[in-house]
């Protein structure tokens, strides 16, 4: 939830903006946002792209930043030709953590009575696969982040930490549950506790992220992973997504029971139909999202 850029170096570079595709501009052109870039990529379309681009903060995620990725995903969710989507940073930075200077000032009856940061959640219940491309920082609010979203790819140089402790306070976006989830209690309670940081690499090893890859590559790779789940039934990827969701929320008990009744579920559905004829046939699937 934290951001610390008093105790990180200073930015002598601009994050670097990602090229965007000419017949795409007026999604995001349209929408006028301040504190991000949105495109499409992949066959079709089908990728949804989300940078964050507020460089002289780090990528600091104050509320305006908030509300436009809420607006750019919910766009995203309606899109039909959309079946991923990828949200990234810059080089620099992913997020750096949230706002100090937005949040200083407030009080505990603030917080409670406007129900602070829960519109940062909407990044959960988004049913289409999220990926997050995490090049440099993610610190506090940007770790949060990046762990709302369905998979994690790391840069090379990525750092992944929750230092609101050296702030006085806590992290207040998940940060102590969905830490304690990926990795485990010992090194959550160590991160949470002493603000330490932690590598790409040693988040590898410790089941935060699935993979790592150099700083340049980092998002197309990303989006080489999106544009293959998009390649796939969107109504069936968004029951597997909520499958492997549920094993966080509930017991293995609850969770088979769940699981099986969202495998029968797909019976219903005209592309599982598709699926398997598609492999008796020794023929590729056509699926229609049906």
């Amino acid at each position: 939830m934290a951001a610390l850029r008093a105790l990180l170096p200073a930015v002598r570079h601009p994050l670097r903006v990602l090229a965007r595709s000419p017949a795409l501009r007026a999604f995001a052109s349209g929408a006028k946002f301040e504190y991000i870039i949105t495109d499409k990529r992949g066959r079709g379309g089908s990728v949804g792209l989300i940078q964050l681009n507020r460089p002289k903060a780090l990528n600091a995620l104050c509320n305006g930043l908030i509300e436009e990725l809420n607006q750019a995903l919910g766009a995203f969710e309606e899109d039909p030709a959309v079946g991923a989507i990828v949200l990234t940073g810059g080089d620099k930075a992913f997020a750096a953590g949230a706002d100090i200077k937005e949040m200083q000032n407030h009080t505990f009856q603030d917080c409670y009575s406007s129900g602070f940061l829960s519109h940062w959640d909407q990044l959960t219940r988004v049913k289409k696969p999220v990926i997050a491309a995490v090049n440099g920082y993610a610190l506090g609010g940007g770790c949060e982040l990046a762990m709302m979203c369905d998979v994690i790819y790391a840069g090379e140089k990525a750092q992944f930490g929750q230092p609101e402790i050296l702030l006085g306070t806590i992290p207040g976006a998940g940060g102590t549950q969905r830490l304690t989830r990926a990795v485990g209690k010992s090194l959550a309670m160590e991160m949470v506790l002493t603000g330490d940081r932690i590598s790409a690499q040693e988040a590898k090893q410790a089941g935060l992220v699935s993979k790592v890859f150099p700083v340049e590559t980092l998002v197309e790779e990303a989006i080489r992973c999106a544009e293959k789940i998009a390649s796939n039934s969107k109504i069936i990827t968004a029951i597997a997504k909520e499958s492997v969701n549920a094993a966080f929320e509930m017991t293995l008990t609850e969770g088979n029971k769940l699981e099986k009744k969202l495998f029968y579920s797909t019976f219903a559905t005209d592309d599982r139909k598709e699926g398997m004829t598609a492999f008796v046939e020794k023929r590729k699937a056509n699926f229609r999202d049906q």
